[in-house]
């Protein structure tokens, strides 16, 4: 990670990335299992713990909150989801449909994490060339 405040979004989007690439993991790893007796699906935490995190801070714009959001802190957790109740008689509570969903969903997210770091970049780069 970049030590300055001028790159304090970008160090956020790498952590969401980041996030969002453990999340895709996870479900294909969902996917993967659908068939298994017995397996619960996981997930991944992190828009809830960025949210807590920004609104923790005692700024009142956004750009200040993410200039002083605890990069250490951000941190993804993957969890095992015994809340969603399988129908199965197997116990497995894996929804292939949905999975299927929050995958192609993920996937955008990551991309879209991506393209707005690669934006970010460029915009640096293009300030820091421009007399």
């Amino acid at each position: 990670m970049i030590q300055s405040n001028a790159f304090s979004y970008i160090n956020v989007l790498d952590k969401a990335a980041d996030a969002s690439w453990i999340r895709e993991n996870a479900i294909a790893n969902n996917v993967a299992n659908v068939d298994t007796p017995g397996y619960k699906r996981q997930d991944v935490d992190f828009q809830d713990i960025l949210e807590r995190k920004l609104k923790s801070t005692k700024y009142t714009s956004l750009q200040d909150a993410v200039n002083n959001v605890p990069l250490d802190q951000l941190n993804s957790r993957v969890y095992t989801d015994y809340g969603s109740y399988s129908y199965r008689l197997d116990g497995n509570n894996v929804d292939i449909d949905t999975e299927n969903v929050e995958l192609a969903s993920e996937q955008l997210r990551y991309q879209t994490l991506t393209t707005t770091m690669s934006l970010e970049f460029s915009r640096l780069k293009s300030a820091m060339t421009t007399p």
